[in-house]
């Protein structure tokens, strides 16, 4: 029974690790989770009203106390109301917020926008002070008894009642940064950045098997794929000695049928359907553990920044200088990710998107849209000169030598002025 308890806890685990990250992206997570803890709250106050305790507080301090019950009627039906605008009022600063974030730089940050803690903190803080107030509301008695009037739950009421009106002061602040672009981009790149730098940390290269002559499976299911569930995976692995190779990367669409899952042996459909009830697929691309993203958000500003409708060249010179990092970054990562067993044998690989395929995919973006903006062009030869400094491989040099001259190429035809191409060349020291 132990030794079946140990198995399973981890897949309980990644399970319940998988789900969270899914719903804790959701703009009704916190508010949720927080208003049921008002409404807890305020059973817990309803149930000391009812041992005296706001006739205990008029004994100690009386001035603290409201004894009149029309009073705290009236008090806690102003203070309802008025949270109400409130949350109204802030739910619609968030919804604007949205809107602005979504036109004027990519749609795709907006999960990284509704996913912020502090923003769903704050308007669970609203919802749960206006249930509470409702519920102490309700259990007012009519009866002209001092101490039935809930005295101490009304004077909670109202200390929670201003600290909602300071959270709105800090969602007021808060929210003003968030839409700045240089603080989206800066987030996104942190984000990005401690992806990549954790798998640099915990990376290991090792030998897999060679797949020749191993089975073809095809997938069953239609989505982005997001990664695996590595316990369940695993242990299926292990029970029936498999070795798997997906031929998919994160992020990428894969459609039903799809020859993507190789094994060392030939498979029951059994096995097959444990092996993709490990996998996860998503009807939406999710950002979750997968870096990917934050390459092609930071680079959709940077291209949206150049349009005539913004105009906005010194953002594209931001947003390089952020790619610039992360390259680097990715440079050192290996091509393949692989996961163990407890035993430490190898038993899972699946490829990642390589530098020079990330590379190529940023910069073919940029070159229709920013290759006539003489600084905004510096700034990319700029960015794979210093990246050509940091080369590991051979492979890495070659995919930045090729972008350098396909960059060259394409100045030539869009850039006329011949004193232009003349600095470009020479490598003009640009204010950015």
């Amino acid at each position: 029974m132990r030794l079946l308890l140990d198995l399973t806890k981890p897949r309980l685990m990644n399970r319940i690790k998988n789900i969270f990250h899914r719903v804790r992206s959701k703009i009704a997570f916190y508010p949720s989770l927080i208003s049921i803890i008002g409404v807890l709250f305020a059973f817990l106050l309803i149930y000391m009203e009812q041992r005296h305790i706001s006739k205990y507080l008029m004994d100690i301090a009386p001035g603290l106390v409201i004894d009149n019950t029309e009073t705290a009627r009236t008090l806690l039906s102003t203070l309802i109301g008025g949270l109400i605008s409130l949350m109204v009022f802030s739910f619609s600063m968030v919804m604007i917020l949205l809107n602005q974030a979504s036109s004027n730089f990519s749609p795709r940050v907006l999960p990284g926008i509704i996913s912020n803690e502090k923003h769903q903190i704050v308007l669970g803080l609203y919802l749960a002070v206006i249930l509470y107030n409702i519920f102490i509301l309700v259990s007012i008695e009519p009866t002209k008894s001092n101490y039935q009037t809930p005295g101490f739950s009304v004077l909670i009421a109202i200390i929670l009642t201003i600290l909602c009106l300071a959270a709105f002061i800090y969602f007021i602040h808060n929210i003003s940064q968030s839409i700045k672009v240089g603080t989206i981009l800066n987030s996104i790149h942190l984000n990005t950045k401690n992806k990549l730098q954790n798998i640099i940390d915990n990376q290991e290269f090792k030998a897999f098997p060679s797949q020749e002559n191993w089975s073809l499976n095809t997938i069953d299911t239609t989505g982005y794929f997001q990664g695996i569930l590595s316990g369940d995976l695993l242990e299926t692995c292990k029970n029936n000695d498999l070795k798997i190779v997906l031929k998919f990367r994160k992020g990428q669409f894969v459609l039903k049928g799809f020859k993507g899952l190789m094994t060392n042996k030939p498979i029951s459909e059994e096995v097959k359907g444990k092996i993709l009830k490990s996998l996860i697929f998503s009807s939406e691309e999710l950002t979750g553990e997968n870096y990917i993203y934050g390459f092609r958000q930071i680079s959709e500003i940077g291209i949206k920044a150049m349009s005539p409708g913004i105009n906005d060249p010194g953002t594209a010179l931001n947003s390089i200088d952020y790619l610039t990092e992360l390259f680097s970054l990715l440079m050192q990562i290996n091509e393949l990710e692989y996961w163990t067993d407890d035993k430490k044998a190898l038993r899972v690989y699946a490829e990642r998107n390589t530098f020079s395929e990330v590379l190529f995919n940023v910069l073919a973006t940029y070159r229709p849209y920013c290759l006539g903006d003489i600084i905004v062009s510096q700034k990319l030869l700029y960015m794979l000169n210093i990246l050509g400094e940091h080369v590991i491989n051979s492979n890495q040099s070659e995919a930045i030598q090729e972008e350098i001259i396909n960059i060259k190429k394409d100045l030539e035809l869009q850039i006329k002025n011949s004193r232009d191409l003349t600095k470009i060349k020479e490598g003009f020291n640009s204010w950015s």
